[in-house]
């Protein structure tokens, strides 16, 4: 049977985040992709130019339409600006995921700096869909914001924050360490009973990063789309973004921070 999974999300018309990301992840790793539009971008690897919100009773026509035809096997949720946006996708889930994992990773600020959410939709994405999703992936600065707390400074601090997000609502954290500083980057998964894993890959040095973390969080939905348990799809989706991060500088796009490279395994 074939795995599939969606991705709902903005797009990046630059190619290197967002959707198209998303869907470049699923494709590498062999999971068939479908998508629901939340945004348009006028994006480059410099910054985010325009946001072009798409209504949200269409963003619910596209997850009816998905949902209706198409045997979803996982979800991943990227950028949602606004809180009718944020509503209508946590409505939808209701309507049609039960029981389908649901990875949330709370896009805020783009690589470049650009912020990408308002206040009172950080705080509805807290409320109305923290709880909804299997695991939530926030980066250091957007694990701060879900907690309204000061950017954790090292490891302790930031398995610290992923316990209280858990307090408040979420099944399971994965915080990313990309943020981080020293030889390592570390992500740590905090799963539902408080069990706590830490993926460590060696940090690397480019300024071709833009994505990453859209990547990370899409690579864990096409792992749990084809059947594997959550900490397995952490594990390899760590293992896909170190390889796509290390030969991001072999397809240097833009003048900016650069995509990685989604499909290093199959050409150079």
């Amino acid at each position: 049977m074939t795995a599939i999974a969606l991705t709902i999300a903005g797009s990046d018309s630059s190619g290197g985040a967002g959707i198209q990301a998303d869907l470049k992840t699923f494709a590498a790793l062999r999971v068939y992709g479908a998508s629901v539009i939340t945004a348009l971008t006028a994006q480059n690897t410099r910054g985010v130019q325009a946001i072009h919100d798409v209504p949200a009773d269409f963003v619910a026509a596209q997850i009816d339409s998905v949902f209706s035809d198409l045997a979803v096997g996982a979800v991943k949720i990227g950028m949602l600006s606004r809180p009718e946006t944020i509503r209508a996708v946590a409505e939808g889930l209701r309507r049609h995921a039960p029981g389908i994992p649901v990875v949330l990773d709370p896009v805020m600020v783009a690589t470049s700096g650009d912020r990408l959410i308002s206040q009172e939709a950080v705080e509805i994405l807290r409320t109305e869909l923290m709880p909804l999703a299997t695991l939530i992936t926030p980066n250091l600065p957007e694990a701060a914001a879900l907690l309204d707390e000061a950017e954790a400074g090292h490891e302790n601090e930031a398995v610290a924050q992923g316990r209280r997000l858990l307090a408040r609502g979420a099944r399971a954290v994965l915080i990313k360490g990309g943020h981080g500083e020293g030889s390592e980057s570390a992500d740590h998964l905090i799963a539902a009973d408080g069990t706590l894993r830490r993926f460590a890959a060696p940090r690397i040095a480019t300024r071709n990063s833009h994505g990453t973390g859209c990547t990370l969080s899409a690579a864990v939905a096409a792992g749990l789309a084809r059947g594997q348990g959550l900490a397995e799809a952490v594990g390899a989706a760590k293992t896909y973004v170190t390889g796509a991060i290390r030969a991001a500088d072999t397809v240097p796009v833009g003048h900016g921070h650069g995509p990685l490279h989604h499909f290093f395994a199959l050409w150079r």
